[in-house]
């Protein structure tokens, strides 16, 4: 028995598909107290879209901690924070010409899509909100009432209300319009549909199965909202901050949510750090109204501050992340191809990628067979049916291909002699 099989609640998870202890990481790799490296196509579930402690934001954070630079503020005006709203103008906002308030809700993904939510119904004066099948949002209990995955829903304990889910794109396969079933029912008194304040979406769904939505449909959702009067709400949670190409996911369609959520890779360093975006015209908190004791982490701020200025500053990473998310595609639609007894489906955008498997156990199986040749990786999807493949932004191409052919063997290794 370990300290951890002791004393760890029993809600672990990721350490149980990794049982070993890890000790030290660099780049796009983990090294074990035994001093066996892993190849990282996990990156801490989209926290760490720049690999593990790169140089560049480790320097500046440590000088800041050397000089007894502010660690804990609240939300006092700090220089951290001061250069880091500076930087986020100067480098994101105003070149994809955006006008969006900064609320500093919280150190999670979780606080900022509660943010949302309340901000939502606030401004609207209506409770309901409007969420997707599949959809992840988070694990508190607002966050939860717009998620999908009934067990984590269940993990609740009370009845999870004033929120209706509706298809995401391509739910039925392509056989029925867009927004068919939701429309139908925002225009008919009699649906009971209670008249929603917002639409809370992921632009590809991440712990869903990696579904992406077309940018015409996620035009066509924005359209809908605004001639709804409800507010649209982006969760770039997991997807934004270059996850899928562009800073926001939401970009390929052209489109202005009312509200957009940030966290994991924002601070760039894997640490706590959440944004809720509000165009100015929504931001209508009264102080105070809602706050955190840890919404004000200097340290995030500062390592933030440096990844925008070394990754943001031209298309340099949105460019090598589209070619790298080809070359996975590419990978996987030949692995799909040649695969006879197991139905395989590639899937993502970016460098957010899946392979669905028509036999939803040997997803895990494949991960676990991953792991024991020297790669993380994990599942998602309700059933836990797609592999996953999020490495770091910046991993080198000799990286990407030697944990590509670690997958490929994998899945060939776990398929084999299975029977369709």
């Amino acid at each position: 028995m370990t300290v951890f099989d002791v004393l760890e609640s029993e809600v672990r998870s990721y350490c149980r598909s990794w049982p070993v202890v890890f000790d030290t990481a660099s780049g796009s790799h983990l090294t074990d107290v035994d001093g066996k490296t892993y190849l990282d196509f996990f990156a801490g579930a989209g926290a760490l879209n720049y690999g593990h402690n790169p140089p560049a934001l480790k320097r500046p954070l440590i000088e800041y901690l050397e000089r007894d630079g502010i660690t804990h503020g609240l939300d006092m005006y700090t220089t951290a924070k001061g250069d880091f709203l500076r930087a986020f103008d100067e480098l994101v906002l105003r070149p994809r010409g955006l006008d969006y308030k900064v609320q500093f809700p919280g150190p999670t993904g979780a606080n900022t899509v509660e943010s949302a939510l309340k901000l939502a119904r606030k401004i609207t004066g209506r409770e309901s909100v409007i969420n997707f099948t599949n959809a992840f949002h988070g694990m508190t209990l607002g966050a939860l009432s717009v998620t999908g995955n009934s067990m984590k829903r269940g993990g609740a304990g009370i009845p999870l209300v004033h929120a209706t889910p509706m298809p995401f794109d391509n739910y039925f396969d392509g056989t029925q319009p867009d927004f068919l079933w939701f429309e139908k029912l925002l225009g008919d008194a009699g649906s009971g549909l209670n008249e929603p304040a917002a639409v809370i979406v992921e632009t590809v769904q991440g712990e869903g199965g990696i579904n992406p939505a077309r940018a015409e449909w996620l035009r066509g959702l924005s359209d809908l909202c605004q001639r709804h009067g409800m507010l649209l709400i982006v969760d770039d949670v997991q997807m934004g901050v270059g996850r899928t190409g562009p800073f926001f996911s939401f970009e390929i369609a052209g489109i202005q949510p009312d509200i957009v959520c940030l966290s994991k890779s924002i601070s760039g360093y894997g640490l706590p750090m959440a944004l809720t975006l509000i165009k100015p015209e929504h931001d209508q908190w009264v102080p105070g109204e809602h706050n955190g004791t840890f919404r004000g982490h200097n340290p995030a701020f500062v390592t933030a501050t440096a990844a925008l200025r070394e990754f943001w500053a031209d298309d340099t990473l949105e460019r090598s992340t589209i070619a790298k998310g080809e070359r996975v595609e590419q990978y996987l639609t030949e692995m799909a191809a040649v695969s006879q007894a197991v139905e395989l489906t590639p899937k993502g955008r970016g460098l957010a990628r899946g392979l669905a498997f028509g036999q939803p156990e040997l997803a895990s199986k494949v991960c676990a067979a991953a792991f024991e040749r020297g790669l993380l990786m994990e599942t998602s999807g309700p059933s836990d049916e797609v592999m996953k493949i999020m490495p770091p932004l910046t991993i080198g191409d000799g990286e990407l291909e030697e944990g590509l052919d670690i997958v490929t063997d994998a899945v060939r290794a776990v398929t084999e002699g299975v029977s369709a």
